[in-house]
């Protein structure tokens, strides 16, 4: 079993390391800098931190105005909360004026747990990929997230990083490659593509492993940035394999699956079966419970794989 640490502690400690290379960088929370990582920052480096209550409209709209004075703010809370309740600062003030700002939406998906069907954010992804000039990024484990909070960080324009509260397996090495905007390929195969990306990813080797016994061939992709996506990546893809499985702690709709589903249906169709919460509602129970109970699974992954293949051998 890989070690077991939480996307968070990498997002802290990227924060860390970006305030203490450059004042511009400054961190906010809404009063949950423990659970975000985010007291590390407010503990060594406190001239660089904020704690703007539970007032996620308030954060944001304080954001812009750091941004606007050249400073680089990071705006860090749940994300149901950051995208649901500041959504529309985050789109008027934000977004429209394209301003500098980088929001870290944590505690993200079903795997919250017992929290329940208010704290799990199953719809921020899609909120914050259709807006214009936003980047997303859904990082696999601590190393990626790390790596993708220090992207997002030299990435100019308004930018939304998710990530869960468990710990997921560690599967990228400190030294693995991270590009914003380009896919990872985890392993190469050539019957079908599985597009996944948070701890979807590690369930998606998985279903490879089990399915290369049985003789399928099943290329894994890490598809981290869901905006922009990789179309070169998809496009290529596309013609290797013929088909894709899309795998996301998310809604089906609006979300990856969703976005590689639009790009592939107008450029080069291809079966897409997609792996996700099926247009519903979470509730409280532990994460292990939920993930199966809502079909994200590994069984899941090896039966929507099964179904692409046919769907593509049918076509």
């Amino acid at each position: 079993m890989s070690e077991m640490v939480p996307c968070r502690d990498g997002y802290g400690k990227a924060l860390l390391d970006l305030v203490s290379e450059d004042n511009r960088f400054f961190v906010m929370d809404a009063d949950v800098a423990k659970s975000t990582r985010t007291v590390w920052v407010k503990d060594m480096y406190p001239e660089s931190f904020l704690d703007l209550g539970i007032s996620e409209q308030d954060m944001v709209g304080f954001a812009a105005g750091m941004a606007s004075l050249d400073f680089i703010p990071f705006a860090t809370t749940y994300s149901v909360f950051l995208t649901g309740r500041a959504f529309d600062q985050i789109r008027t003030t934000v977004c429209n004026d394209r301003l500098n700002v980088k929001l870290a939406g944590a505690h993200a998906g079903i795997s919250v747990g017992p929290d329940g069907r208010t704290h799990q954010a199953l719809e921020d992804v899609a909120l914050m990929r259709v807006l214009p000039e936003m980047t997303v990024v859904v990082p696999c484990d601590c190393h990626q997230t790390e790596k993708a909070t220090k992207a997002i960080a030299a990435h100019n324009g308004p930018s939304y990083i998710r990530f869960g509260r468990e710990a997921v397996p560690v599967i990228t090495e400190e030294d693995t490659e991270f590009e914003l905007g380009k896919a990872r390929l985890v392993s190469k195969g050539s019957d079908v593509t599985v597009l996944a990306n948070g701890p979807m990813v590690y369930l998606a080797m998985n279903a490879a492993e089990v399915l290369k016994n049985e003789g399928i061939s099943v290329q894994v992709v890490d598809l981290h940035t869901v905006k922009p996506l990789d179309t070169d990546f998809l496009l290529k893809a596309a013609l290797e394999t013929g088909c894709f499985v899309t795998a996301e702690e998310h809604q089906r709709y609006g979300g990856m699956g969703a976005a590689v589903s639009e790009f592939v249906s107008e450029n080069i169709p291809v079966p897409v079966i997609r792996v996700g919460i099926d247009d519903c509602f979470g509730e409280s129970g532990t994460p292990e419970e939920l993930m199966k109970k809502y079909g994200l699974s590994q069984e899941a992954i090896v039966d929507a794989i099964l179904k692409a293949i046919k769907m593509k051998e049918e076509k």
